[in-house]
């Protein structure tokens, strides 16, 4: 007899389940640490924990889901028609941003990591930290790093961004919604993407574009950093 946890509708159901509880809790509870894809991420860790369920059982319906991360991030680009030309006035400071953004990514992670002495394989799981999730784990490959390491972080990344990145933008006095959604989907990607769409329609669509630019130029850039950095040390 099969249990209903191995059939894939249970991790769908655990989800939804859990997201929607997360966002409820958010709306009547305003603090940071109640952040619904964080929220969410907690308990269904902890529940998989205390029940003592496999995560490849969880994952046969979690797969699922993962599978429609390709087509919402191509539903992004209805947000992209609609505020294209908001986007065409605004396209080189928003490319030069998004430049800089992931340049100082890749820098910033393989600078610490060298100098708190990481081996080698660190660095070249880490490069890609800022870019989503499929695109980092295909330059993992490619740097020969570790791709479940660069998945786990590339999620915390992403998580954490979601969670603080709008509340830090406003901290340091950024109030443009323009350069709101550049930042979160430049530095905190897909997941970063879903908070600046919660902002508004116009932070959704810069953030989706910079989350695409910043993969493109990740992926052009890391490798040829990673041989760099690893030849010279």
């Amino acid at each position: 007899m099969i249990d209903f946890y191995q059939l894939p509708v249970f991790g769908i159901l655990l989800t939804v389940v859990v997201f929607f509880a997360a966002r409820a809790l958010r709306s009547k509870i305003k603090f940071v640490l109640f952040n619904p894809v964080l929220v969410a991420i907690t308990l269904i860790i902890l529940f998989l924990v205390v029940f003592d369920i496999p995560f490849e059982d969880y994952n046969k319906g979690g797969q699922y889901l993962s599978f429609f991360l390709g087509p919402a991030i191509v539903a992004l680009g209805v947000l992209f028609y609609e505020k294209y030309q908001l986007i065409e006035h605004n396209i080189y400071p928003f490319l030069l941003a998004v430049g800089c953004g992931g340049i100082i990514s890749i820098a910033s992670v393989s600078l610490i990591s060298i100098a708190m002495h990481a081996p080698d394989v660190l660095i070249r799981s880490l490069v890609s930290m800022s870019v989503t999730t499929p695109i980092a784990i295909e330059i993992t490959k490619i740097t020969e790093g570790i791709p479940s390491l660069t998945a786990g972080v590339v999620i915390a990344v992403g998580v954490f961004g979601n969670a603080f990145g709008s509340g830090f933008l406003r901290l340091i006095g950024i109030k443009s919604q323009t350069a709101v959604g550049t930042a979160l989907g430049t530095a905190a990607h897909g997941i970063g993407t879903a908070r600046a769409i919660e902002i508004g329609p116009l932070p959704g669509a810069y953030s989706g574009l910079a989350m695409c630019v910043n993969g493109i130029l990740t992926t052009l850039i890391s490798p040829y950093v990673v041989l760099w950095i690893v030849g010279s040390l």
